[in-house]
């Protein structure tokens, strides 16, 4: 049996609203996960599925038309959603921290990235200014940029250079969770795989947990240690990488993975998953991948299926698994 590592995250039952002019959208239904310490986890589906929502949520970073309306979130025992506002700004960047897509979105055109490192640095502790401008030039050779790069402007540097900087940044305080939301998007291979290199280094060394965002499956069955599958909001399968390599118990996982070229092993014919997403606003009953789905029956439109063990840290939520072979 796996050595049971400590909890780090735990997200129990969470649902969040958005406020639209149709009426209210169901944008993240009943989700459950936890992520333990030093653990590299993914949540992958299709883009509005809920990915981000999921993050934000954690990171009590819901504006506007959205709201949580229910569950828990909790981070090494305590409750993220009763947090006062200064443990909330303790928590951020301090214990948990965000890497977001689009950097040149992310950082101040203009100011230098120097002094948004040492903003992010000062901004938690009280340091000198001395002191403070060598931590930015650390921060910076950790993600390595060159030192004498810390008087440059955002618009000075690369693509990669700016979305380095960003993760430099959200490593200054050293917290134990690291969520990357979609890191790499609009960024060319070769930059991408240098990122992703990095972050694993990175992890390695400072020993952060990993809650990792995108919709590039294969990628993240390279990188991470287990992978969550979110579809219209839900979870459809939560799986060490080794079990989704033998074969996916959800019919959407499956779909997905026949619809990506894999990155090792023999080349295959892509398969898409034909239709679309159902309107959140207006759901269908039951198992909300029914329409999409080759393995449907009449009991799926009875409820929404639960998300039940299907093996050792392994769940789905599916009345009609795909079943592997040997089962």
């Amino acid at each position: 049996m796996a050595e049971k590592r400590e909890v780090l995250l735990s997200v129990k039952d969470l649902n969040v609203r958005y406020t639209a002019d149709r009426g209210q959208v169901q944008a993240v239904t009943d989700v459950n996960f936890e992520i333990h310490r030093g653990e590299f986890f993914g949540l992958a589906g299709e883009s509005g599925c809920g990915k981000s929502t999921v993050a934000f949520s954690i990171m009590q970073l819901l504006k506007g038309a959205a709201h949580i309306s229910g569950g828990s979130i909790e981070f090494a025992g305590k409750n993220v959603l009763a947090f006062t506002k200064e443990e909330l700004r303790t928590f951020r960047w301090e214990k948990s921290s965000m890497v977001l897509q689009s950097a040149m979105n992310n950082l101040n055109p203009v100011v230098t990235i120097g002094s948004q490192l040492m903003d992010a640095i000062l901004a938690h502790e009280a340091l000198p200014k001395k002191e403070a401008v060598q931590r930015a030039k650390e921060l910076l050779k950790l993600v390595n940029i060159d030192e004498n790069r810390i008087k440059a402007y955002p618009h000075e540097l690369s693509g990669g250079m700016r979305q380095r900087v960003v993760i430099a940044m959200a490593l200054a305080l050293k917290p134990d969770l690291v969520i990357f939301d979609e890191p790499t998007t609009a960024l060319d291979v070769v930059v991408q795989y240098n990122i992703i290199r990095r972050i694993q280094e990175l992890k390695a060394k400072m020993g952060f947990s990993v809650l990792f965002i995108t919709h590039d499956l294969p990628l993240m069955l390279e990188m991470c240690d287990r992978i969550a599958i979110m579809y219209a909001g839900r979870m459809a399968e939560i799986a060490p990488v080794g079990d989704l390599l033998e074969g996916a118990s959800h019919p959407y996982t499956s779909g997905l993975l026949q619809a990506f070229p894999s990155l090792v092993g023999p080349r295959k014919p892509l398969k898409g998953i034909m239709g679309s997403v159902p309107d959140l606003i207006t759901p269908p009953p039951g198992c909300l991948f029914y329409d999409r789905c080759a393995y449907r029956q009449k009991d799926c439109l009875s409820a929404p299926p639960p998300l039940e063990a299907v093996g050792e840290n392994h769940t789905c939520a599916c009345y009609h698994r795909l079943k592997k072979e040997g089962e």
